[in-house]
């Protein structure tokens, strides 16, 4: 679907995009993420042909943006940062000047308005001007104007960017209903946004790609060790008894509590963290021992981010 190779953007000294390769395949939803100036922005300006390369190449459906861009575009759908919005227009006003400079003309034209109105759920405001309308109903223009065309890709730079928390749901609703149709890449700094809706992440720092991959197996690169916590009704002896017949367990701290209970922290170099959990709970009940309490702790994807982007600009600078 979208070929990156060796992408590099220099302004001066300064390099935004430092040879970044990657590919999206179609029919998903794409998270881009990255800390301020990583160069989010950059790339998804030249990947849609708003802004030349250094040097590499963007293709879209095998069209080269830089050397068949009318091709390459028709392909693609893009909400800049900042919507490109004519305040003094109604949202049907402003839907049929995009989709002419398109050109989409006639009854496709007023059809593909209607369609796209009705699937952001602007019909009821389509005739208020547009500088009466709240951020969110505005952030939806902008999305309408992007599914003009109806292109295989949709590029959403910072699509929920000063919303409100209903209105950040609602256009994440919005952005998972687009990728049942669409290839979606949208950048973001919620990170629970993206882990939400996402299929795929692509993660960068000073310009490079430092991860590429389904946030389950983000998690799972960070999850290593693992790290379980439990309550035991047991002492600590018996306690301790058991865990040295479990594999995987590299690290220990265990307290005994009132009332016969002993608290246990345990970290595990298996990759698998539940099968040592279940490796735990059986022998447990192997000695007549209950378990009260057991807890898994997982990877987020903020701690996956901050990880991830740290090492990344430790290895850049």
């Amino acid at each position: 679907m979208i070929q990156v190779e060796h992408l590099t953007k220099c302004y001066g000294d300064v390099t935004a995009v430092d040879d970044l390769s990657f590919e999206i395949e179609g029919g998903h939803v794409y998270g881009f993420l990255g800390p301020n100036g990583a160069g989010k922005s950059t790339t998804m300006n030249i990947m849609t042909g708003c802004l030349s390369a250094t040097k590499g190449s963007v293709k879209i459906e095998g069209f080269d943006i830089f050397e068949e861009p009318a091709e390459a575009k028709r392909r693609i759908g893009y909400l800049p940062e900042q919507p490109p919005l004519y305040m003094n227009e109604t949202p049907m006003e402003y839907l049929r000047f995009v989709g002419e400079a398109k050109g989409i003309k006639g009854k496709e034209l007023e059809r593909q308005i209607g369609s796209v109105l009705e699937r952001t759920g602007l019909t009821e405001v389509r005739n208020r001007r547009i500088s009466a309308l709240s951020k969110g109903y505005k952030q939806r223009v902008g999305i309408a104007q992007a599914l003009l065309g109806d292109p295989k890709v949709i590029i959403l730079d910072e699509p929920t960017v000063g919303l409100d928390p209903l209105q950040i749901i609602e256009i994440r609703d919005l952005i998972r209903d687009l990728g049942r149709e669409h290839t979606v890449i949208f950048s973001s700094h919620i990170l629970s946004e993206v882990q939400t809706i996402c299929e795929k992440i692509l993660i960068i720092a000073k310009g490079k790609l430092i991860a590429f991959d389904e946030p389950e197996n983000l998690e799972k690169r960070l999850l290593s060790p693992g790290e379980i916590t439990l309550l035991a009704e047991a002492s600590g002896e018996e306690t301790r008894d058991i865990l040295a017949g479990i594999e995987h367990i590299t690290d220990i701290s265990i307290e005994e509590k009132n009332e016969g209970r002993t608290a246990v922290s345990l970290r595990s170099d298996c990759e698998d963290i539940y099968e040592v959990s279940r490796s735990l709970f059986s022998s447990f009940a192997a000695r007549d021992c209950v378990l009260l309490e057991m807890n898994v702790r997982k990877a987020d994807l903020e701690e996956i981010f901050i990880e991830l982007t740290e090492k990344g600009e430790e290895e850049t600078v």
